[in-house]
């Protein structure tokens, strides 16, 4: 008479555990890592589409606004969802705990306005250093109006 096997055994399962837990315990860091990537992926890609909506008005419109949710959709939704603080010509983004790590601005002179973006001090704040690291800062100040921009 054969004798058939119809369950685990008790060692069978702890090594099923034990083989579970280290997946895991490999796995969530790594999905942790990929959410804020992504978060950053979102707010870089934000401001990105926000100065490139600020630029398109200001040429299309031959000026600009006081308040840059009306150039720009970005700016409204970076607002809207907590990273960015708006004042007149302005936004200061905060990422991580740095409350003022990057800064979108339009300096307006007597004949021309310039739209700048210049990183603030991220200190060792890594989310913060990788949305700049994000940002090329190196093309800007970028006219927007005046003598060297024709209609």
């Amino acid at each position: 008479m054969k004798n058939y096997k119809n369950a685990f055994t008790m060692i069978e399962l702890v090594f099923v555990i034990v083989i579970l837990g280290i997946l895991a315990a490999v796995a969530i860091p790594k999905l942790i890592a990929t959410r804020t990537d992504a978060e950053i992926s979102k707010v870089a890609d934000n401001i990105m589409t926000g100065a490139g909506e600020i630029a398109s008005y200001a040429m299309s419109n031959a000026k600009t606004e006081n308040d840059l949710k009306l150039m720009s959709k970005g700016m409204k939704v970076l607002e809207s969802s907590g990273y960015a603080t708006l004042t007149t010509k302005k936004a200061v983004i905060a990422m991580g705990s740095v409350s003022n790590c990057l800064t979108l601005e339009i300096l307006t002179g007597t004949t021309d306005d310039n739209l700048t973006i210049s990183l603030g001090t991220a200190g060792n704040d890594t989310k913060c250093l990788a949305l700049q690291s994000a940002i090329d800062a190196a093309k800007y100040p970028m006219k927007l109006r005046g003598t060297n921009v024709t209609y």
